[in-house]
């Protein structure tokens, strides 16, 4: 038997990042600070132009390693659940 269900969600939200991390975050200072463009130049002749799969931009890599030293997060797997 089919029921008339209440409508659950009646509205689309959109939330934006800049919205969910404060204007005086540690993050935002060190990102202020920090040019992080550095990091490419060093290992991209550590990368196949031609072979295997896509790799992630070593600087996002590096700058969750570094996220997770500064806020003492010891597991990577935790510190992707926590990003």
């Amino acid at each position: 038997m089919l029921k008339d269900r209440p409508q659950t969600q009646s509205t689309m939200e959109f939330v934006s990042i800049d919205e969910l991390v404060p204007a005086d975050h540690l993050l935002r200072k060190i990102d202020k600070v920090i040019d992080f463009s550095f990091i490419h130049d060093l290992v991209k002749d550590l990368y196949c132009a031609d072979n295997g799969r896509p790799a992630l931009d070593p600087t996002l890599l590096f700058k969750l390693l570094f996220i997770g030293y500064v806020f003492g997060v010891r597991s990577e797997r935790q510190l992707i659940r926590e990003v």
